[in-house]
C-alpha cells in the first residue's frame, strides 16, 4: 500500500492471471475503486507455461521523482527446492499507465521491494538458497538501485537479522526519524503467519526485534474470524495517521479451509514513545475505525465511482471490465472479442484444462463464502471435443465445469466435469438440448457446498449433485511429498467462463449477462 499526496494506492498479487499486478484507488482507505491490472500484455509480463500459484508474487509499489516504481517477480519454478523468480521493475508518471518496458533487476531471490531514501533506492529481497538442508533462505540483502539508469549499481551487501530470526520473508524498508524499520512476514504463508518489526540505525543492520512481539498475528488465537495474518506494508495519511495492509484469510470453520484465498486487510497502526509501532491488540479484527480525513467536493463523486464486489456485466464495453482476469494469457482479439456480436462476450475455444498454454478462461474471485454466479450463453458444439460453460475454478487440478458439449450423436447436451487434485470425473449427461442453442448458466456457494444450476427457458432447475466447495481452497491445492513442495496454493477461488476446443479450430461461445452476487 503507498501514499501519494492525498491518493492511497494498493497493488496485489495476481499469480497466474493477467493482468497482472491489481491495482485500487482509494481516498479514505475506506471506499475503493478498482483500476485494474498494471501489466496487461506480454511485453509487460509473460505467463506462458507459468505454474499454478506462479507468475506474480508480492509486487511493490513506490513512488519516487514523480514516476510510479512497480518491482515483481514472475515465478516459474518452485517445486523441488528450486525458486526461479527473475525479478523486473517498471515505471510511469500515472498510476494508470502507460508502463515501461519491464527492467530485469535480478534473479536472486523473491519478495523484493524498492525503497527510496532521499536521492538513494535500494532493492531488498529475500536471497533464496535451493540447497538441501538450508531451509531455503539465506537472509535479505539490500542492493543499491540507480534511478537515473534504472538498474542496479553494485554488489548486494547481507542484512544483519535479529540473532532470534528464522525464515522470514517479505521484506519492506522504512525511515521515520534515526531508525529504518524492517517489516517482514514471519512462519510461512498459513497458520503461523505473522507480521514483525525491526529496527537499526543503519539500513543493512544490525537489527533489533521490536520485544513486543509480532505487529499482528493470529497464530494464537484459533478463534478469530481473520486467521493466517502476515505480510504487511505501512502508509501514514496527510494526518499523520498510520496504518497497516496485511494478507489475513476467512476460513470455513476453526482453521478449516479457506476457499476466499488470502485477502487484503487494514489495522491501524500508533507508535510507543520508545518507537515502535502497534496494531490494536496485535491481532486481526473485521472491523477498524476509519481515517480523520478532510473531504473535499470531489470526494463524494470518487466514493460514487467505487466498485462493489456484486456486479452485472453486459458486456457492452470495448474491453473487459476491471474484475474480470484471464489465466495465463492476456485478453487478445485472437481469443477475446466484445465486438464481433453486440452486447455479447465472444470466447473461441482453447486448450484442455491441464495445458499451462493456450486456455480460454475468463473469470473473476470468489470474494465471499456465499455467492452467486451465473451467465447467458450461446454454444452450439459439433463434437464431444467441443465444451463451453461456467466454472467454479482453482487450478489446473481442481476446478467444477457446468458446460454443455457434444454426445456421441453431435446432440448438445449439458454435463457436470470435476477434476479434485487432478482426478477428473464427468457426471451422466442432462437431457439433449434440442433445438435450445441459448441457456442460463449459474451455480451457488454457500459455505463448503457447491450447486450447479441450468434454465434452458423453463426456470432455473438445479442441475448435478451438491459438491464440495473446499476443493477450491488454498489447503487442498497444497501439495507436498516427502518434505517438497510439488504445489502451492495461493490464489482462493474463482468463477467465471470457460470453453474448449480440444480438436484447435478454436470455435466460440457467446457470453451475455454475467451476473455476481454476494450474500454477505
Amino acid at each position: 500500500m503507498l501514499r501519494v499526496g492525498r491518493d492511497f494506492y494498493l497493488a496485489t498479487s495476481t499469480f497466474e492471471w493477467y493482468p497482472g499486478v491489481l491495482l485500487h484507488h482509494s481516498r479514505d482507505l475506506v471506499h475503493w475503486r478498482a483500476l485494474g491490472g498494471a501489466l496487461d500484455s506480454t511485453r509487460l509480463l509473460d505467463l506462458t507455461g507459468c505454474p499454478d500459484s506462479g507468475g506474480v508474487w508480492a509486487p511493490s509499489l513506490s513512488y519516487a521523482d514523480g514516476m510510479f516504481h512497480l518491482v515483481y517477480s514472475n515465478v516459474s519454478t518452485y517445486a523441488g527446492g528450486f525458486t526461479d523468480s527473475p525479478n523486473y521493475l517498471v515505471t510511469a508518471e500515472s498510476i494508470e499507465g502507460p508502463w515501461s518496458d519491464p527492467a530485469l533487476l535480478h534473479m536472486r531471490g523473491f519478495d523484493a521491494s524498492l525503497f527510496h531514501d532521499g536521492g538513494e533506492s535500494w532493492l531488498v529481497n529475500l536471497v533464496h538458497d535451493w540447497r538441501p538442508g538450508q531451509g531455503g533462505s539465506a537472509g535479505l540483502e539490500a542492493t543499491r538501485y540507480d534511478r537515473g539508469v534504472r538498474r542496479l549499481a553494485g554488489e548486494p551487501v547481507p542484512i544483519t537479522l535479529p540473532p532470534q530470526a528464522e525464515w522470514i520473508e517479505g521484506p519492506g524498508l522504512y525511515r521515520r526519524g534515526p531508525w529504518y524499520y524492517l517489516l517482514t512476514a514471519d512462519g510461512g504463508t498459513g497458520y503461523q503467519h505473522q507480521v514483525t518489526v525491526a529496527r537499526s540505525r543503519s539500513l543493512t543492520g544490525p537489527y533489533e526485534r521490536d520485544p513486543h512481539g509480532p505487529l499482528i498475528t493470529a497464530r494464537h488465537r484459533p478463534d478469530l474470524p481473520l486467521q493466517k495474518a502476515g505480510h504487511g506494508s505501512l502508509a501514514e495519511t496527510e494526518t499523520g495517521q498510520w496504518y497497516l495492509a496485511y494478507l489475513a484469510s476467512r476460513p470455513e470453520g476453526r482453521r478449516g479451509p479457506c476457499v476466499l484465498g488470502r485477502e487484503t486487510a487494514l489495522a491501524p497502526v500508533t507508535w510507543t514513545p520508545q518507537g515502535w509501532p502497534r496494531t490494536p491488540g496485535g491481532q486481526p479484527a473485521l472491523e477498524v475505525p476509519a481515517p480523520h480525513l478532510a473531504a473535499d467536493a470531489g470526494d463524494a463523486a470518487f466514493r460514487a465511482r467505487g466498485t462493489h464486489p456484486d456486479g452485472f456485466d453486459g458486456f457492452d464495453g470495448a474491453a473487459l471490465g476491471p474484475h474480470w482476469s484471464t489465466l495465463r494469457r492476456p485478453a487478445a482479439p485472437d481469443w477475446v472479442s466484445l465486438t464481433q456480436r453486440s452486447s455479447h462476450l465472444r470466447l473461441r475455444g482453447g486448450r484442455s484444462p491441464q495445458s499451462l498454454i493456450g486456455p480460454s478462461l475468463v473469470a473473476r474471485r470468489v470474494t465471499a463464502a456465499r455467492c452467486a454466479f451465473d451467465a447467458t450463453m450461446e454454444y452450439r458444439p459439433r463434437t464431444f471435443q467441443h465444451l463451453a460453460g461456467i466454472t467454479a475454478y482453482y487450478n489446473t487440478r481442481n476446478w467444477y465445469y457446468l458446460h454443455v458439449t457434444a454426445d456421441d450423436q453431435g446432440q448438445p447436451v449439458p454435463r457436470v466435469a470435476a477434476c479434485d487434485r487432478g482426478a477428473v470425473t464427468v457426471d451422466e449427461p442432462g437431457q439433449p438440448l434440442g433445438s435450445v442453442t441459448r441457456l442460463r448458466l449459474g451455480l451457488d456457494i454457500d459455505g463448503r457446498v457447491l450447486r450447479f444450476r441450468c434454465d434452458t427457458g423453463a426456470g432455473w432447475r438445479l442441475f448435478g449433485p451438491p459438491l464440495d466447495a473446499t476443493v477450491l481452497s488454498d489447503e487442498h491445492a497444497e501439495d507436498m511429498e516427502g518434505g517438497q513442495i510439488r504445489a502451492l496454493g495461493f490464489t482462493g477461488a474463482f468463477v467465471g467462463l470457460w470453453v474448449w476446443d480440444l480438436t484447435g479450430g478454436g470455435l466460440a461461445a457467446d457470453f451475455d449477462e454475467a451476473t455476481y452476487r454476494t450474500a454477505l
